[in-house]
């Protein structure tokens, strides 16, 4: 359950600041999840799961840059492609050519795309939302600090 991902207890005051920022929310674990959580209730779960993508593809080693390219070209970015992110034809096209030539930053300008987009339209919506609102009225019931 997302009260205790792994050894860690969630508290109100950990959950509140998720209102801080886009950021802030992406930043602890448990608020991925109930992001992801939210945006699959939305059809639009893509949209983390290729910026989580793009965080786990810049630690990459330089050896394995080529093959962890192509799967997140083919998976959100292509044309028609089965988790396919809402990005536009210009971004969509400059990502394609770095992706075939890839270095650490190729999926930067459409990370940041993606992370306006969830920025703008999703996480305020997220903020609203009855998951978030029941989430945080229970930890301050139970006066989880």
């Amino acid at each position: 359950s997302i009260f205790s991902c792994g050894h860690h207890r969630l508290s109100a005051e950990e959950v509140m600041q998720w209102s801080q920022s886009l950021e802030k929310l992406l930043a602890s674990q448990s608020g991925q999840v109930a992001f992801r959580e939210f945006l699959k209730s939305e059809f639009s779960e893509e949209n983390i799961e290729f910026w989580l993508a793009c965080e786990d593809y810049k630690k990459t080693k330089s050896d394995h840059l080529q093959d962890k390219a192509e799967k997140i070209y083919e998976e959100f970015v292509q044309i028609d492609a089965a988790k396919q992110i809402n990005i536009d034809y210009h971004t969509r096209k400059a990502t394609a050519k770095k992706a075939q030539d890839p270095t650490f930053t190729s999926f930067d300008e459409a990370q940041k795309t993606v992370y306006v987009l969830m920025e703008r339209d999703s996480y305020p919506r997220f903020l609203k939302s009855e998951a978030y609102l029941n989430l945080l009225n229970k930890l301050q019931v139970n006066g989880v600090k």
